[in-house]
C-alpha cells in the first residue's frame, strides 16, 4: 500500500484532528483522488505534546494494555500564569479517517465546467474520560512546579491503538486545564494501548468464537491453524486446508486477508501461498503465511472494525474462483 500524494488544482485542501492530536493538521493530512495521506503518517506524529502554557512530562510505569490500569507520575512547571475554571487528568482516544470528498466549480454561467475530488482526514474524540484524582491545580504562577503519582483505568473494552493504513485509533494522557473564554492549555502523553489476548479469547465483541479456533469447518472442508491464535504480527501462521470437493484448476492458493469498514479503507490479501489443488482435496496442502510486521490487530470498537480471514482457492479456467474460508485472529 504505497501512499500517493497530491492536492486539488488550489493546493489548500487540508485535514484536521482535534487537539492534542492536532500536530499535523493542515496539507499533511489531504491528498489528492485516489491517494491515501494516512499511509505515511505514524500515530505518534499527531500528537502536540503541549500547547505552550505548561511545560512537563506524564510518565508511565509499564506498557498499557486494554483492560488493566494504568500507573505512572506527572511533572509540570507554568511556563505562564495558568488560571483555569478546573484542572483535570484524562484519557483522550481518537479515530481518525481518511474521507472522500468532492466539490463542484461553477462558470459565469451556473453551469458545471469540472468537479473536483480529493481526499482530506477527518478526525472526533470518542473518549475524554476525566479522572478526580489526582487533583491537578487550577491556577499557576510562572514557574510554580507540581507531580504527583496517578493510577487510571485503561478502556475496558478498547479498542486498542491501532493504525489501518486509511483510519488511526490514538490514546493519550494529558492534563488539560479548561480555561474561561480561551483556548485550554494542557500537556499530554502518547499512549500506545495495546489489545489484550485475553480479550480475544473471551469471545469479547466480533473478535472471539471461530477466528480462535485451530479448526473451521466450511462444508465439506476443514481450514487448520497449527501455530498458536491469536496469531502475532511479524510472525508465521501455519495452516493445513482438507477440501475433499475442492474442483480441479490451474492453480491454487491459501491466503491471509485483511477486510475493515475503514471509510476510504482498502481490503486485500496480505500473504499469500501457491498450493496444489490436488493437494487440497488430499488434505496435503500446506502454507506458512507471514502476518506482515506492524499489522494492526483485531478489534471493532469506536464504529471501526478490522478482521482477518484465510481462504483457500482454486483458480478455474473459463469460471469463477471457487473458495472457502475462515476467520483468524491477530494481536
Amino acid at each position: 500500500m504505497a501512499p500517493k500524494f497530491g492536492f486539488n488544482l488550489t493546493g489548500s485542501h487540508t485535514g484536521s484532528a482535534p487537539s492534542p492530536f492536532d500536530a499535523l493538521n493542515g496539507p499533511r493530512l489531504a491528498g489528492s483522488q485516489g491517494s491515501h495521506p494516512l499511509h505515511s503518517v505514524a500515530a505518534q506524529e499527531l500528537l502536540r505534546p503541549t500547547d505552550g502554557a505548561v511545560m512537563g512530562e506524564i510518565l508511565v510505569d509499564h506498557p498499557a494494555r486494554v483492560g488493566e490500569g494504568i500507573t505512572g507520575r506527572i511533572r509540570i512547571q507554568a511556563v505562564k500564569e495558568v488560571s483555569a475554571r478546573n484542572a483535570y487528568l484524562r484519557l483522550t482516544g481518537l479515530r481518525l479517517d481518511e474521507v472522500q470528498r468532492s466539490e463542484d466549480h461553477r462558470d459565469s454561467d451556473g453551469s458545471i465546467s469540472y468537479t473536483e475530488h480529493w481526499v482530506e482526514t477527518s478526525g472526533k474524540l470518542f473518549v475524554t474520560d476525566a479522572f478526580i484524582e489526582p487533583q491537578v491545580p487550577a491556577t499557576l504562577q510562572p514557574g510554580q512546579t507540581w507531580e504527583a503519582p496517578f493510577a487510571v483505568p485503561a478502556p475496558q473494552l478498547g479498542p486498542p491503538t491501532c493504525h489501518l493504513g486509511e483510519s488511526i485509533i490514538a490514546w493519550a494522557l494529558e492534563v488539560r486545564w479548561d480555561i474561561p473564554m480561551g483556548s485550554d492549555h494542557w500537556v499530554a502523553l502518547y499512549l500506545p494501548l495495546a489489545q489484550h489476548p485475553d480479550l480475544i479469547r473471551a469471545g469479547v465483541g466480533k473478535q472471539g468464537g471461530m477466528s480462535l479456533l485451530d479448526s473451521v469447518s466450511s462444508g465439506d472442508a476443514t481450514i487448520n491453524v497449527a501455530t498458536p491464535l491469536p496469531a502475532p504480527a511479524g510472525q508465521e501462521m501455519h495452516v493445513r486446508v482438507y477440501w475433499p470437493s475442492a474442483p480441479q484448476g490451474q492453480n491454487a492458493r491459501i491466503e491471509l486477508h485483511r477486510r475493515t469498514n475503514a471509510p476510504n479503507g482498502q481490503e486485500g490479501i496480505i500473504a499469500s501461498a501457491v498450493v496444489s489443488p490436488a493437494d487440497l482435496s488430499s488434505g496435503a496442502a500446506e502454507a506458512r503465511l507471514l502476518v506482515p510486521p506492524g499489522s494492526a490487530p483485531s478489534f471493532d470498537g469506536a464504529g471501526l472494525e478490522l478482521n482477518y480471514i484465510i481462504r483457500a482457492l482454486v483458480d478455474r479456467r473459463f469460471r469463477s474462483d471457487a473458495a472457502i474460508e475462515r476467520p483468524v485472529a491477530i494481536v
